[in-house]
């Protein structure tokens, strides 16, 4: 439960919103406004060469598909870097470790503990996307600490954006070091941590009339006075517990990252991010799903071979293996994310496999096949969708290739994303009844 929407005195959130359901965005086969989305992104990309817009008009697949393959790889591939600092204790490894989906004890986590555990900055790739490194960064809370001397020596242009934390009151040295950060232009985002902890003491303290939402409003109301008291203008400070991220304001936390990082790096990030709410997901799902043309578009115009069993469909199945894998990996559907859910849920694993719809099994090509197979019988009415559509129809009528294909992808984008809502919600119900029982006990 997140207690309240405000986390800066103006009350200015910078989320990223969706005016619309995740399949309401998919571009080219749903509602007018969606065509006009699709035209515009197709229009920023015939900017830079009239020969690509010809192209398009010409319906060439493979001359478009070659124009495009650097424009994927691009979105898929951008390098992100994000630094993790604060005070001793304050749980920036642990915070390392849950934005990247691991706990503190899994392989390739970052050291956790009492004491400083690192002394220069220290970097932790992403699991499941190596374009991402989470960097955790040398603690500040020194008496000689001084900003630019701290932000040199950590390479400070090196990251996108900063996280700072505190588990405690936020003090001189996290203002100057988010002064300094403003000076450079570089985005930040003040966390205080274990939440949870000020939660049990109080409940201890005060077991008649603990008010959650009125503890919470005390550490906001600390922190934003204390910051405000070293001259940071209405500061954004979410509050987290590392070991509940489901609590709290971790979901406002990501969708605001999510607003703030540069356009061309918003996919990246999106993908990878820890599925601990709705919200994510939808985020998640609409940005895959403006990208299923350009996949489509790329597995039948390079390295296409005729498709075994499935008539008239030639394409690139590994490109369509990799799709899908991407889907898995991002949605916590592949074999490693669903044994961690198990684990955390304390649910056999059984129980998941059993709920979800979609494949069970890794993406074979032999699996793809069969999709296709199931998508190429509805692709002449598709097609004809896709014919209303500026560009999109142009490249339907190459061929029954890419109708089969991007249908095949929307469809198994589709699945994907509705088990990854039962998922969700089977976490959030287990998390809310172990919640309970302890607080019973």
């Amino acid at each position: 439960m997140v207690p309240s929407n405000r986390l800066s005195r103006g009350g200015q959130m910078d989320i990223l919103g969706l005016s619309s359901s995740p399949k309401d965005v998919e571009l080219g086969v749903r509602q007018p406004m969606e065509n006009q989305i699709f035209q515009s992104k197709i229009s920023e990309l015939a900017q830079d060469t009239g020969a690509l817009k010809e192209t398009f008009e010409a319906g060439n697949l493979p001359a478009v598909a070659a124009k495009l393959q650097a424009t994927l790889h691009s979105l898929e591939n951008v390098r992100l870097d994000i630094g993790i600092t604060g005070g001793t204790g304050s749980g920036k490894s642990t915070f390392v470790n849950a934005i990247r989906g691991l706990g503190d004890e899994d392989l390739n986590s970052a050291g956790t503990g009492v004491v400083e555990m690192t002394v220069e900055p220290t970097p932790y790739p992403h699991p499941k996307y190596l374009n991402i490194t989470i960097w955790d960064l040398p603690g500040i809370d020194t008496p000689t600490f001084q900003a630019d001397e701290y932000l040199q020596r950590v390479l400070v242009d090196r990251y996108d954006f900063f996280i700072i934390i505190t588990s405690d009151s936020f003090m001189a040295n996290h203002a100057q070091l988010a002064h300094g950060l403003l000076q450079r232009g570089k985005g930040f985002y003040f966390i205080r941590s274990k939440v949870d902890v000020d939660m049990a003491a109080s409940r201890r303290r005060r077991p008649r009339t603990f008010s959650e939402e009125r503890v919470l409003s005390q550490i906001r109301e600390d922190c934003w006075q204390r910051l405000e008291a070293e001259g940071l203008k209405d500061p954004k400070v979410f509050l987290l517990s590392m070991f509940e991220v489901g609590k709290y304001d971790f979901c406002l936390l990501e969708e605001s990252m999510v607003e703030g990082v540069e356009s061309h790096k918003r996919h990246a990030l999106v993908v990878a991010l820890p599925n601990i709410s709705k919200a994510i997901l939808a985020k998640k799902e609409a940005s895959l799903r403006q990208h299923i043309w350009l996949v489509a578009t790329v597995a039948c115009g390079i390295n296409s071979s005729p498709v075994p069993g499935v008539q008239d469909v030639a394409c690139d199945l590994y490109r369509l293996i990799h799709a899908l894998e991407g889907y898995y990996h991002s949605f916590g559907l592949d074999e490693d994310s669903l044994v961690k859910l198990a684990e955390q849920t304390g649910q056999p694993l059984h129980r998941f496999l059993e709920a979800i719809q979609g494949p069970k099994t890794t993406v074979t090509k032999e699996l793809v096949v069969d999709l296709l197979g199931q998508a190429s019988r509805d692709a002449s009415t598709f097609t004809q969708e896709l014919l209303n559509v500026p560009v999109l129809g142009a490249l339907a009528t190459c061929g029954i290739s890419f109708a089969t294909v991007y249908q095949m992808l929307r469809l198994s984008l589709d699945v994907a994303a509705e088990d990854a809502h039962m998922l969700i919600q089977t976490f959030l119900n287990t998390t809310e009844q172990s919640l309970s029982e302890n607080f019973n006990q």
